[in-house]
């Protein structure tokens, strides 16, 4: 290849000036690295930044629901103002979880109609866990509705935090289901499956060690310098919030360490021996994928019991949860899904996988798609249980369709 004398030149050049910009570069990271490291973000930012210490109640936030089930502010009526401090968005966070957790311990929205009940048989200083569930839910001979939530921060007998904070307790809570449960003689199970642990506060390093850190296995002090390294690393975080919190460590509970141990735990100690012949299930997002489950670890005694489910934009996988064909044709008869849609409620959309079918929940908002399509729930379970007072004779000419819904 022959190369001209004024074009290699020219590559010399461009190769030189590339190098020198790339070394500037590395200069001005390590300068900026180095004027970083010598500020004190603590110091900084620990005066404008408010503690992290909420209210107890309602009544301290200064919020309540009004007649319409809104939640409103006391003083001035608007609704909950999410920004409370300008640029402060981990403090106002904060702030939020800490009204979510005071709605649904102070509410008192399920309490009030519903008892407890611990759901280990654990020691006294075990930790323990709870659902809700109405007086004749295991005595009832008929009919029993269990509803199991999504997963993330959602308390039991709520959809979304989201909804009952910003819109109303109608369409972010479970109460419209129970109240119409209920009225038409169901027993009811409000399950619980997002507390899995208890939270208690760390003792200081000095007391969990209990000698000088010279004389720490290699081992543990690895693991103390690996945490100590991960502490550095959340620089974001420091400087969001310098204040210091305290360090806790979670705690988990026996056989409701996860959404689907609790599902499974439920249903073998009340469910399944509740009285009631017609079981049905209303399962949202996770509360889906802990159904399909109980089905894989419990079928036959699932099948024998469960009359009907409804998902509601369900995010359970019968691939991923390697359900058994006869489970996948099981959920094609019993179960339909009404998933976020732009389309009109009820209206059939594609299957994704060989499972339930799919609707339209009548909303492209997925917190939304239980209050969109509660209506069509329940019509959903009288057309089976209109299937089930027939004769066996006629029972299997009509099956119930998913179409007359």
């Amino acid at each position: 290849m022959i190369v001209r004398a004024g074009s290699f030149r020219f590559y010399l050049v461009w190769i030189t000036m590339a190098q020198v910009s790339a070394q500037e570069e590395k200069e001005k990271t390590a300068a900026l690295k180095d004027l970083l490291s010598r500020i004190d973000l603590d110091e900084l930012m620990k005066k404008d930044e408010p503690a992290l210490v909420f209210p107890q109640t309602l009544e301290e936030f200064e919020y309540a629901f009004n007649e319409h089930g809104q939640l409103r502010h006391t003083r001035t009526g608007e609704p909950f103002v999410f920004n409370y401090k300008e640029d402060l968005h981990r403090w106002n966070q904060k702030r939020y979880e800490a009204l979510g957790e005071v709605i649904f311990t102070c509410a008192g929205f399920l309490t009030a109609a519903f008892c407890s009940l611990l759901i280990v048989d654990a020691e006294e200083d075990e930790p323990k866990s709870f659902f809700y569930l109405s007086e004749d839910a295991l005595t009832n001979p008929d009919k029993l509705l269990v509803l199991i939530q999504g997963g993330g921060v959602v308390r039991a007998g709520q959809w979304a935090r989201r909804l009952i904070i910003n819109e109303d307790l109608d369409s972010g809570t479970q109460i419209p289901f129970i109240n119409r449960a209920m009225k038409e003689g169901y027993g009811v199970m409000v399950l619980n499956p997002n507390e899995n642990f208890v939270e208690v506060e760390k003792a200081p390093e000095a007391e969990q060690s209990g000698a000088d850190s010279s004389d720490e296995p290699a081992e543990k002090r690895e693991r103390r310098e690996e945490r100590e390294g991960k502490k550095k690393k959340e620089f974001y975080e420091k400087y969001r919030n310098p204040q210091k919190e305290r360090e806790t460590e979670r705690i988990p509970i026996r056989e409701n360490s996860t959404p689907e141990d609790h599902t499974l735990h439920v249903w073998d100690h009340f469910i399944f021996k509740s009285q009631a012949k017609k079981v049905f299930v209303v399962a949202h997002s996770y509360g889906g994928l802990s159904f399909v489950e109980l089905m894989i670890q419990r079928e036959d005694e699932v099948k024998s019991r469960v009359t009907a489910v409804a998902m509601t934009d369900s995010v359970h996988n019968v691939w991923h949860q390697e359900a058994s064909r006869t489970i996948q044709d099981w959920l094609k008869e019993k179960c339909c899904n009404w998933v976020s849609s732009s389309e009109p409620l009820d209206t059939p959309l594609d299957a994704m996988l060989p499972d339930c079918p799919r609707r339209s929940a009548g909303t492209e908002r997925h917190e939304l798609t239980s209050w969109k399509s509660f209506q069509s729930i329940f019509k959903y379970f009288d057309k089976h249980l209109e299937e089930q007072t027939k004769p066996p004779t006629t029972r299997s000419a009509n099956r119930v369709k998913h179409e007359d819904l």
